[in-house]
């Protein structure tokens, strides 16, 4: 198979989960671009082909060129990066980056928009007349930006916000 990053063929792929958007989001890259998309500062000779595979119709791949092209300190990426045209669902994922989030659930896990979360005690819903059962799945959270206490998420058809203090990560 070719590693959709850099266009390597005929190389084994390794399944590579793309953080800060949908949670089942992966790309199959090969083992150089897994190991160099983790690094600080990626090698830029490897990254060559970026001017092509940026250009990908998978929104991951697109995500995760323009987060590489970020990290290459080289005229070329930034020429590339002023070139590259994302959407705004997609912009906002790639500059969703792991790590950045200070929502944590009850047990201290870090939460990211797109995560799934299950209720761990039942919370009477204001104005909606309705509990929410412990146990209840709410998935694709937001993240509510200016409290780090609050996320949002689907309830039995109805937006909410919940706290924090009474959710775990899935």
């Amino acid at each position: 198979m070719t590693c959709p990053l850099c266009a390597t063929p005929a190389t084994p792929l390794i399944p590579t989960p793309v953080s800060g958007g949908p949670a089942d989001a992966s790309v199959d890259l090969c083992g150089i671009c897994a190991d160099q998309i983790a690094a600080d500062s990626p090698n830029p000779d490897h990254f060559r082909s970026l001017a092509t595979t940026m250009w990908s119709e998978d929104a991951a791949v697109q995500v995760l060129a323009f987060r590489t092209l970020q990290k290459i300190d080289a005229p070329w990426a930034d020429d590339l990066l002023g070139q590259l045209y994302l959407d705004d669902d997609t912009r906002a994922w790639a500059e969703n980056v792991a790590g950045e989030s200070q929502h944590t659930d009850a047990n201290g896990v870090t939460l990211h928009t797109g995560d799934t979360v299950t209720l761990i005690k039942d919370l009477t819903v204001k104005g909606a007349n309705f509990t929410a059962k412990r146990g209840t799945a709410v998935r694709r959270i937001s993240l509510v930006a200016d409290n780090p206490a609050h996320i949002e998420g689907r309830v039995e058809g109805q937006r909410i916000v919940i706290l924090t203090e009474f959710v775990k990560k899935s």
